[in-house]
């Protein structure tokens, strides 16, 4: 299990901290897989109870700002390098990956609840913006690939994948959640740079986590562009390899049509 494998991980980290031979950046990286095999553990008990209406938001919290704990600890130690030269690209974008579905899984169950909705929006609001700006984060860490022209047809589809900076599935799959988390957002909370975050006390940053994210998304305007790229990247290049656009068809139109 994830959470045997944390474990072993851990000790082995134990080990070689207790030598002091090994590298800064690589007691780093396996405390860095440490923390994404444990919280994955405890992900999934939220997910298997279907977030418990009294205690996930909390527990979200928490497994938010563990997975922000590899970050900050790079900063703490002062090697003046940047998170991504000491941790990698793919860890990062794992940790972000983590924070942002996470809050969309969560997002996902607390919009059927509609009399916590109706209480909550400030803080469902928050998650929605947090959720989004961390899917972001995770797509920014590797550059896009420019197309060479001489590049076969075979070539090409997959030149076509990176030059949109679709690496993986999970990119991928980062662009639709975070598109369709900005569909909740401006359908339960309307346009999304109404108001500043600082207005509502009951969702600072204290409360939703240390990485809390200041900036408003404009919602119609992100959400559309995450939308677009997905339905052409899956209906161009991944064509046929079992991709479905008709849920981000349908959210693209509400986002023009609610508009008008």
């Amino acid at each position: 299990t994830f959470l045997a494998k944390g474990s072993a991980t851990l000790d082995k980290l134990k080990d070689l901290c207790n030598e002091g031979k090994e590298h800064p950046s690589a007691l780093l990286q396996l405390y860095t897989q440490a923390v994404l095999d444990i919280t994955y553990f405890e992900e999934n008990q939220l997910v298997d109870e279907d977030f418990p209406e009294e205690s996930s938001l909390q527990k979200v919290k928490e497994l938010t700002c563990i997975l922000s704990e590899p970050e900050d600890l790079v900063r703490e130690c002062n090697v003046n390098e940047e998170p991504i030269n000491i941790l990698g690209a793919e860890l990062l974008e794992c940790l972000y990956w983590r924070k942002g579905a996470l809050l969309y899984m969560y997002c996902h169950t607390a919009k059927e609840r509609s009399e916590w909705l109706q209480e909550n929006i400030a803080i469902f609001k928050k998650c929605l913006n947090d959720g989004v700006h961390y899917l972001m984060k995770m797509l920014s860490f590797r550059c896009p690939l420019q197309i060479n022209e001489d590049a076969s047809l075979q070539d090409k589809d997959t030149a076509r994948l990176l030059s949109e900076g679709v690496f993986s599935d999970t990119h991928l799959l980062a662009m639709m959640y975070s598109g369709e988390m900005c569909y909740w957002g401006l359908r339960h909370c309307g346009e999304g740079k109404q108001e500043s975050l600082e207005t509502t006390d009951s969702t600072s940053d204290r409360d939703l986590g240390r990485r809390s994210q200041s900036v408003l998304l404009d919602f119609r305007e992100m959400g559309k562009t995450m939308l677009m790229k997905y339905v052409a990247v899956c209906e161009g290049p991944l064509k046929g390899q079992g991709w479905n656009t008709t849920t981000a068809k349908q959210m693209l139109r509400y986002f023009v049509t609610s508009h008008n």
